[in-house]
């Protein structure tokens, strides 16, 4: 079972209170996905940081019931 858009979004905002997140289905089926998360958290940190802060939110997910993730992280 694929996890949907929604979780992620949510699983994103309760680990990086006050982000923004937007998540795209790149394919349409629900298991391959793109998050654009711009966070207050990632002021200084190195592009890998910011990534692991984003898959920890995750819990473990990816690989998983979350397929594949491009991911984009911006410092607000």
């Amino acid at each position: 079972m694929a996890m949907p858009a929604h979780e992620i979004e949510a699983a994103i905002r309760a680990a990086l209170p006050g982000a923004t997140v937007e998540i795209t289905d790149l394919a349409g089926d629900g298991d391959h996905y793109a998050a654009r998360v711009t966070a207050s958290q990632f002021a200084g940190l190195p592009r890998v940081r910011q990534h692991q802060l984003v898959y920890n939110a995750l819990g473990g997910r990816m690989g998983g019931v979350l397929h594949a993730l491009q991911l984009t992280t911006i410092p607000a």
